[in-house]
């Protein structure tokens, strides 16, 4: 998978507030699907939809012990969306560098008038 249709499966799974709430809660450490919907008011088949949505974005992955699903994060795929964060964050000071270099070479020609 391209680094680009990675970064879009992670950016969808973060879009929803109920996912980054469970990635929160997982950032303390593993739980049971039942701990993790705990806290939520929807029905359990809805909740397992936005496991499952995590689980293919790679930012969290369960183990099935028995009847009981444990999940925990997996901090290595925010990577992808780091490193894409920083490439943006890199494009963008370089053209407001740019842009300031630019304001400052309009002023330095307005006061010279």
């Amino acid at each position: 998978m391209g680094q680009s249709a990675a970064a879009d499966k992670i950016f969808h799974a973060l879009s929803n507030p109920s996912r980054r709430k469970v990635l929160e809660r997982l950032s303390v450490g593993p739980a049971t699907v039942s701990e993790l919907a705990a806290p939520f008011d929807m029905q359990l088949p809805s909740f397992v939809q936005h496991l499952a949505v995590l689980e293919r974005s790679r930012l969290v992955r369960s183990k099935k012990r028995g009847r009981v699903r444990t999940y925990e994060i997996a901090p290595e795929r925010f990577k992808v969306v780091e490193d894409w964060l920083t490439e943006r964050r890199q494009l963008w000071d370089a053209r407001l560098d740019r842009f300031d270099h630019y304001v400052k070479q309009l002023k330095a020609k307005e006061s010279q008038s």
